[in-house]
Formats: C-alpha cells, structure tokens, sequence
C-alpha cells in the first residue's frame, strides 16, 4: 500500500496563506496548547499561534489523550483575547471552534457534520479531530487558547481507534498540511470574528445548527458523575448547551441512538 506524503510544515509559505498570524513552527512538543498558555502568560499577543510536525502528549475534551505519529496531522494552538465578549458567551468556544473545522475540512472534499460540541464526524461515525479550548488568566485579562488536532495523513494501520479516520483515508482534494493549515486558520479566524459580533450571534447560532447532526436525533448524555440522560436533542441555547426534551446541559459525552 502506498504511504501518502508527509512532508514538515513549510513556515514560510504558511505565513503567505495564513496572514495576520504570528506562527510558530516545532519540529515536536508535548502539547501546543500547554506551550502557548505558558505563552500567554508572558504577554504575546492575540493571534499568535503554536504548531508543531509531531504533538507527543496532547490533551483533547473530556480530559483524554490526543497523540499522532510525526508528519501526519496538523496539531494547532491559537491564542485570542476576546476580553470585550461577555463571559456568557465564551462557552460558545470549543462550538464554533468545531465550526470553523467542518468550513476547512469541508473546502478539502471531505463531507462532515458535527456531534455536540464539536466532533467532527464522517458519516456519523468516523472522528476526524480533537479540539481542546481552554481558558487561561494573563496580566492583560483573561484568553483562550484553541487547540486543534486533525488527522491528516494517518493510514488505516495507524488510526489510534476504530472509530477515527483521517482525511487522507477519505479522499481529500490535499493533504498538505502547509496549505490545509492555512485554511483552517482562516477559518477559525472568520468564525471567531462572527462570534465577537454582537449582530452576527444568530447567524452563527444558525450556521452551527445547520451543520450538527445531533439536534433533532434521540441521544443518551453521559454525565461526568457517572448519570445518564436520555431524550430528544431539540436544539442549542444562548449559552451553546444542548437542550434535550426542554433542558439544557452544559457537559457530557454524547451518544446518537438509534430511532426507536
């Protein structure tokens, strides 16, 4: 079976597709996301990004691991300081994150859809990324720090579960991760600037439903204390919680069952 190419991230020609960022390239780190809130902390400013060729340690949501061999999928961290966006909104993060993946992943050919909050699905099934947002103090107000792990150039052998994929095994137009991560930073970078707008929240709000598979759908929500809720996923409230039979919830691992 022939490898796909895997290639490191080009730096130079990065900055001439992905503008208005301050990106820094590793040839492998723990964790991106631990790297720039250290960052974060000593002041650089909003837009500054942290990527590296192979993430050893990474965290994704829910507090589990996010690993993938060198050269084989794009491991991002962008910094924002939206300290204008009320704190209510700020939960909307990882959901329009989650967004701004399915607008990239979708430009390279591959059809998605979105599982509350932010799986990125292929047909219902096959995880695509990782997306791990965290929130972190600073002397100039508060930031968030957006972590992004997408599987790229990952063969069938190499897949960390059964249940992941990688772009390359669904026929994407590219997997270069050079220019793939140029889109995705674009993409972000729009979503994210939709989210600041007050005008714009129903916009968004529409655009992320119109992409997540799981409203509409009967699931079962696994609680962190170990409780269950199981109900119809009628929509998304202000505060980015998935409402099921009328109540919201804020955490939980979503499951999509099938049609009674």
């Amino acid at each position: 079976m022939q490898l796909p190419q895997r290639e490191p991230i080009d730096r130079n020609r990065l900055a001439g597709v992905a503008p208005g960022f301050i990106v820094h390239v590793s040839p492998e780190t723990a964790s991106t996301n631990a790297d720039l809130a250290a960052a974060a902390r000593d002041g650089v400013p909003e837009w500054t990004v942290h990527t590296t060729d192979h993430q050893a340690a990474g965290r994704g949501r829910l507090d589990r691991t996010f690993t993938m061999p060198p050269l084989t999928g794009i491991a991002v961290s962008v910094l924002v300081r939206p300290v204008e966006v009320p704190p209510a909104r700020w939960p909307w993060l990882p959901l329009v994150t989650g967004l701004a993946v399915v607008d990239a992943v979708r430009e390279a050919g591959v059809e998605v859809a979105l599982k509350w909050p932010n799986d990125v699905l292929v047909d219902d099934r096959r995880k695509l990324c990782g997306i791990l947002v965290e929130r972190v103090e600073t002397s100039e107000g508060p930031a968030a720090v957006i972590g992004v792990g997408l599987n790229v150039a990952l063969t069938a052998d190499e897949l960390p579960v059964e249940t992941a994929t990688s772009l390359w095994l669904e026929g994407a137009t590219t997997i270069d991760r050079t220019e793939l991560l140029g889109v995705l930073l674009a993409a972000l970078r729009a979503r994210l600037e939709q989210w600041r707008d007050p005008a714009q929240q129903d916009e968004l709000a529409r655009a992320y439903t119109d992409v997540c598979s799981t409203i509409g759908r009967r699931v079962r929500i696994l609680r962190p204390d170990g409780s269950d809720v199981t109900g119809e996923a009628t929509g998304i409230d202000d505060s980015g919680r998935i409402v099921v039979d009328g109540v919201p919830w804020s955490a939980g691992d979503v499951t999509h069952l099938r049609p009674v």
